[in-house]
């Protein structure tokens, strides 16, 4: 029997006049689960962490923690821990002070501050640094101060609102490993709120995207990256093969006019879709397979014929940009042998396998 969710919230509404900031989001975060809140600044996901917190109240809803309402419980009241970007360090205090700030303040006796202080600090790596002023750390280790000074109360649901947000891009995503590493040793149910898709990839069991204050997509990062649901989902994810094009035969498979070519993908149209309606064809660029001749009978997909018109070394793979047709194709392939000789105005073949393609129904704005 699957395990009921830890937090649940159901149809959650929050607005500021006229204008929605959170609408009709439901979402259910499981017991030690590490759920990224994904989307655009000004989607609403702060405004949302915040209403789950209990610093902002919400029109209509319900959230439920542990079988509980939450309704109408105090925020200090709900045992949750907050780490925000600013993080909010005490300058007049050292390591061992910050961390052990709402220790004391729950009236927590000297002698288990300080095992509950020391238990913490060795835990983010910073056993040493117990006596050190804030001003005497780097980046990095505030960060982590912070985290451990979040995680002292040992509270029962963590979240975040993009603390790494101020760090340079070698730091961050090397804190983002410690951070996940740390999240999971402890157990800690954790709620994590960033604008940056590598960051929700690195740390998430579930990624849910919102845009405009509504849930668009929820699940494993690798799921959503192979289907997602929407062409927001799909730019934010970064793939770039998002072509129009229009349906021209629906049967065992889909076949779709493009500004590439003639496409075929497997499986049936978009609900509600049909022959002559408009699509937004997605193709994997990890899922096309390039050469310089005719791939032969390589399966039930379709061969295009194009031009590179760019290639970027990226380390153990390269990213070929082809023109193809009336439109272009960017295509991920192994920095091998095969790939090296490949350069800007080479011709080249591009085998589009029928599983490569997802289709959505084309953007509403």
């Amino acid at each position: 029997m699957p395990e009921t969710p830890i937090l649940r919230l159901e149809n959650v509404h929050k607005s500021y006049g006229d204008t929605f900031a959170i609408h009709d989001v439901s979402l259910d975060v499981d017991r030690g689960e590490l759920v990224c809140l994904l989307g655009p600044s000004g989607c609403g996901k702060t405004t949302l962490l915040r209403i789950i917190a209990g610093l902002e109240s919400m029109d209509s809803g319900t959230i439920s923690f542990d079988g509980q309402n939450v309704q109408g419980v105090t925020p200090h009241s709900r045992g949750f821990g907050l780490m925000f970007q600013d993080l909010a360090l005490f300058p007049h205090m050292d390591v061992f002070g910050n961390v052990g700030f709402g220790l004391r303040m729950q009236g927590m006796s000297s002698d288990r501050v300080q095992m509950r202080v020391d238990e913490m600090l060795e835990l983010v790596d910073l056993g040493n640094y117990r006596n050190r002023k804030i001003h005497e750390l780097s980046g990095g280790e505030r960060q982590r101060v912070a985290l451990a000074r979040s995680l002292a109360p040992a509270p029962k649901l963590l979240m975040l609102d993009e603390p790494l947000g101020s760090l340079d891009r070698v730091l961050r995503e090397s804190l983002q490993v410690q951070v996940r590493s740390i999240l999971k040793e402890i157990g800690v149910t954790a709620i994590y709120v960033t604008h940056d898709k590598d960051e929700a990839f690195a740390l998430a069991d579930t990624i849910v995207f919102v845009d405009r204050g509504a849930v668009v997509q929820a699940g494993p990062p690798e799921a959503l990256f192979r289907a997602p649901a929407t062409e927001m989902v799909a730019r934010s994810l970064g793939l770039r093969n998002l072509i129009p094009g229009t349906i021209v035969r629906a049967s065992d498979s889909v076949e779709v006019a493009s500004t590439v070519g003639t496409l075929v993908a497997g499986g049936s149209p978009p609900d509600g879709m049909m022959t002559g309606d408009d699509v937004l064809v997605i193709i994997n660029e990890r899922g096309l397979s390039i050469a310089p001749v005719r791939h032969g009978s390589a399966g039930n997909g379709i061969e295009l014929s194009g031009v590179i018109n760019a290639r970027k070394f990226r380390g153990g793979e390269s990213e070929i940009h082809i023109t193809v047709g009336q439109g272009e194709v960017v295509a991920i392939a192994p920095s091998n042998d095969a790939q090296s000789s490949l350069t800007a105005g080479d011709d080249i073949f591009v085998f589009v396998p029928p599983e490569s393609i997802t289709l959505l129904p084309p953007s509403q704005g």
